[in-house]
């Protein structure tokens, strides 16, 4: 089985510019192979390049050197560290989900299109040939369906139905971190980028959590997370990668 991803000695460091320049290096030479339906944890201390490796796997940094390799679920295999970034876009809205610490949202998006806006990004990625530009009832038809994915998800997640017409800065972090975790899954990824995303939620959305993470390897995810929760690792993780070195 060729895995879904492969990362071969990724190197990153960082320039200091305050500090004369200062080359302090995060990731030196980090391989791992994750495959389909399998999660792989990254542990060890904060400061260590967990997170960093996550975000170069998402395309938010670049890496040094090394490779990045993602199996696309057509079959085509692309280094994620020498893709252009209309490729990087488009892999985002179908391919690799990304659910941080951190909500980014507009000032004003309610939470429920925050959410259902992952699925119509997916959907205008492949548009039908022979639409009508001029005619909106098919966004309209699929902005209703999103919508409605988006509301069985958010119910699922706990969060009260009066919050869902409201923007997301307002919440308090726990609401803000299950509004990014039903974006983050409300679409199967071929790759699923976890860091810590049940920081701040209480056991019984930590449960939640688990159920989704769980069904999200069994439709065939390969799933790299960072789980300072023991509880939550240990019941979602097949194996692990040592970032204490």
């Amino acid at each position: 089985m060729k895995p879904v991803l492969e990362v071969e000695g990724a190197r990153k460091r960082f320039t200091l510019h305050l500090r004369d320049g200062l080359q302090l290096p995060v990731l030196d030479g980090v391989s791992l192979r994750v495959n389909a339906g399998e999660c792989v944890a990254l542990v060890g201390p904060s400061g260590r390049g967990k997170s960093t490796l996550m975000k170069c796997l998402y395309g938010s940094y670049a890496v040094d050197a090394g490779a990045l390799w993602l199996q696309r679920e057509d079959g085509e295999r692309i280094d994620l560290a020498r893709a252009a970034p209309r490729e990087v876009l488009a892999l985002r809205r179908r391919e690799i989900a990304y659910v941080s610490q951190f909500l980014w949202a507009l000032p004003r998006q309610p939470a429920l299109d925050l959410v259902a806006e992952r699925l119509l990004d997916a959907k205008s990625a492949d548009p039908e040939a022979d639409a009508d530009p001029l005619d909106d009832t098919p966004y309209r038809a699929a902005l209703e369906a999103a919508r409605e994915q988006a509301r069985t998800l958010l119910a699922r997640l706990n969060l009260p139905a009066g919050l869902w017409g409201l923007p997301p800065a307002t919440f308090s972090g726990g609401e803000q971190q299950r509004v990014n975790i039903a974006r983050g899954l409300i679409l199967p990824a071929r790759l699923l980028l976890l860091d810590e995303p049940t920081a701040s939620l209480d056991a019984a959305n930590r449960r939640v959590v688990i159920e989704l993470i769980r069904e999200a390897k069994a439709r065939g995810s390969a799933v790299v997370g960072i789980f300072h929760d023991e509880e939550v690792r240990d019941a979602v993780a097949d194996r692990r990668i040592d970032f204490c070195a």
